[in-house]
């Protein structure tokens, strides 16, 4: 799966005089979407249409929606190429200005199609994986070295260091076994690993 590789990004095209602007936020929920969508239809109030999809949870998770242009015209074929493109955890608004001229359905379809192939081709994607999420306890004498090592590792995503009694790393990473044993030669078996869930990362 992949996802767009900024926060937000806006392109415009027109096709017979209709501006079609199309926005990408990236979005983790179905919440965050709604929210995200109501903003911005709210600041776009004077735009003919505010069409959206969106897609979420690894594609398991979608919605659309063609905000008054003729039915499966605008947020169907929206959501086909946030599909087609292998992206997840992002959504698609594009505001259309009428320009006077109809455009008929396959028009549209093609119109809304091209405005989020536009965007997501300006915008950029980033590949993202789910690692395996770990919690790491050393004592202080090992956690300096240790935290360098790591930082060291293309394999390892450093999520959070924790200062207490001990010193407690928050880590994702791309092969647990493989960690756990390099941990262990690290420091001669001291430090103590828990499973923590999963971390999706970019790489």
């Amino acid at each position: 799966m992949h996802t767009i590789a900024v926060a937000r990004s806006e392109t415009e095209t027109v096709v017979n005089r209709s501006r079609f602007i199309c926005t990408l936020y990236r979005v983790t929920t179905d919440a965050e979407a709604r929210e995200r969508i109501s903003a911005h239809r709210r600041a776009n109030w004077d735009a003919t249409h505010n069409c959206t999809a969106y897609v979420l949870d690894e594609g398991r998770a979608a919605r659309s929606n063609d905000d008054g242009e003729p039915a499966g015209t605008a947020g169907v074929p929206m959501l086909e190429v946030l599909r087609g493109r292998d992206l997840t955890d992002v959504l698609a608004v594009v505001t259309r200005h009428f320009g006077g001229v109809k455009l008929g359905a396959g028009g549209l379809v093609r119109a809304y199609g091209a405005a989020v192939s536009a965007a997501i081709d300006a915008a950029g994607t980033v590949a993202l994986a789910n690692w395996q999420r770990l919690s790491v306890r050393v004592d202080y004498g090992l956690a300096g070295s240790l935290e360098g090592l790591l930082r060291l590792r293309e394999d390892v995503r450093l999520v959070n260091v924790a200062f207490g009694a001990e010193v407690v790393f928050d880590l994702g990473c791309a092969d647990a076994e493989l960690l756990v044993d390099w941990l262990a030669s690290q420091s001669a078996g001291a430090a103590e690993v828990e499973p923590a869930g999963t971390l999706r990362v970019e790489l």
